[in-house]
């Protein structure tokens, strides 16, 4: 049998990269669809259940895959024009991006931060490369996108139990897959939930087909569609709780005024409802507040225990490991882009 498609182990920047890239929906549609197949894939779906989800064939999501896996996020970029072989090798600039992202502490050296020059010779004196100058290094950690930046805290998880709570989302996404029998007592149906929002009441701004301006149109066309200005936002904003069921491939939504602990605890309510009660589920979400169990309210946990069903947290900074959050890239696209919502009569998402 052939070994198993998926892309290679990533860490929280790469996650959190991956994430802000389908979040942000800007920039290429290319890069825009080969996203969410790697960060599926990173957590833990086969390729087939990605090109359901993804509405494109199987050999084209191995094709991104293996692409990533060799060329890094360069290859979510699309290259449409040619140049000269590069300098170094793909080891050789792995190698290089990975010294360039490490202390020098860790290498033994008497200082704590990387220069061009500090940089250079030591993977020289390494035998990384036979040689390599300062401006070129310098377009080379550009090219891997590695730039000299101030670390914030939150670009790396913080949890003591980081391996144990990625451990475990990955177990039950194995289960949802498939891949592993659960034993008894574990999870038969999995929900990935997360909120979406807030969402302005109001027109949003979209694209659409429609006849071309200028020289040459129509003299007897209609004008085309225009969006309703506003300058006042009177009805407010909604919130959309949302859960994507692995088992089924299916998206469920209920949209709240806020996002506060009742109304999260509502809408487990309804997801306990379409199963069984002897039926387990877990329930995989991240640390907004009012997903948790304080030590002085409770409802949660107490809930999910009278109820048969886990809650299961990503780590702390690492909500890219929900599989819900792909789910989210086509939400705006084609059902908030380009739509009025009345002031009188909230449009229901």
């Amino acid at each position: 049998m052939a070994e198993r498609v998926r892309v290679r182990e990533i860490d929280d920047d790469e996650g959190q990269r991956l994430l802000r890239i389908i979040r942000r929906g800007t920039g290429s549609v290319v890069t825009w669809r080969r996203a969410p197949m790697v960060l599926l894939s990173a957590q833990g779906m086969d390729v087939n259940k990605i090109a359901t989800v993804t509405f494109t064939s199987p050999d084209r999501v191995r094709d991104v895959l293996h692409n990533f896996n060799a060329d890094g996020f360069d290859s979510l970029y699309p290259k449409y024009r040619g140049g000269r072989p590069k300098t170094f090798t793909l080891p050789e600039r792995r190698e290089i991006k990975k010294i360039a992202k490490s202390k020098p502490a860790e290498h033994g050296l008497p200082f704590s931060t990387w220069s061009l020059a500090k940089l250079a010779d030591f993977l020289v004196a390494e035998g990384v490369v036979d040689d390599i100058s300062h401006e070129g290094l310098r377009i080379l950690l550009r090219e891997e996108g590695v730039s000299f930046q101030r670390v914030k805290t939150w670009k790396t998880s913080r949890d003591p139990d980081y391996a144990a709570k990625k451990a475990r989302v990955e177990h039950l996404y194995a289960i949802a897959d498939g891949e592993v029998i659960p034993e008894v007592g574990e999870p038969e149906v999995t929900f990935c939930l997360d909120e979406f929002g807030p969402l302005n009441l109001q027109p949003h701004p979209g694209r659409q087909w429609a006849e071309r301006g200028g020289r040459g149109k129509d003299p007897d066309r209609e004008p085309r569609p225009r969006r309703r200005a506003t300058y006042t936002r009177p009805p407010g904003v909604r919130h959309l709780f949302a859960a994507y069921d692995l088992g089924k491939d299916k998206l469920y939504g209920h949209v709240k005024k806020a996002k506060t602990r009742m109304k999260f605890l509502e809408f487990c309510r309804y997801l306990r409802t379409l199963y069984p009660t002897d039926v387990r589920i877990a329930i995989v979400c991240d640390n907004f507040s009012p997903h948790l169990a304080t030590k002085r309210c409770r409802r949660v946990a107490d809930w999910a225990e009278a109820n048969n069903v886990e809650i299961a947290y990503t780590p702390t900074n690492s909500s890219w490991l929900n599989r819900i959050e792909a789910q989210f890239t086509a939400l705006p696209y084609f059902a908030l882009d380009g739509t009025d919502t009345s002031p009188t009569r909230p449009r229901a998402a």
